[in-house]
């Protein structure tokens, strides 16, 4: 069986914007995989960061989440009592919601903090 991903706000950035800045053995694991998810929390951090005027993205994340394939997983009530249950690595709420969903469904996380290795979750390193 093919693996399912989830993308970290971080990951999701770079495939947006920059690329070039992930391996090529990460994008052709994301090219053979089954799904590839996104959080509704990346969107939301991502989406505010921008507002701010923090970071730059080509385009809305609507449109590069449908262009480039890639499926939503809401932020759900179950999802966050799973992140309020986490132990405290991490301080970030987008992160906790984020490793809640990959540990509740499954799914590998492809980020480049190594924080969250600290969590009993799979993890893709980029």
């Amino acid at each position: 069986m093919k693996a399912q991903y989830l993308l970290d706000s971080n990951v999701l950035l770079w495939l947006n914007s920059n690329p070039d800045r992930i391996p090529a053995e990460v994008i052709a694991e994301l090219d053979a995989a089954e799904t590839v998810y996104f959080s509704a929390a990346s969107a939301w951090e991502l989406a505010i960061k921008q507002s701010l005027g923090k970071l730059r993205m080509s385009g809305s994340i609507s449109t590069f989440v449908e262009r480039a394939g890639l499926l939503e997983l809401a932020v759900t009530t179950r999802f966050a009592e799973a992140a309020a249950q986490l132990p405290m690595h991490h301080r970030d709420p987008f992160d906790r919601v984020i490793v809640a969903q990959a540990m509740s469904e499954g799914l590998v996380l492809i980020t480049s903090d190594r924080r969250l290795a600290r969590y009993d979750v799979k993890t893709l390193r980029v």
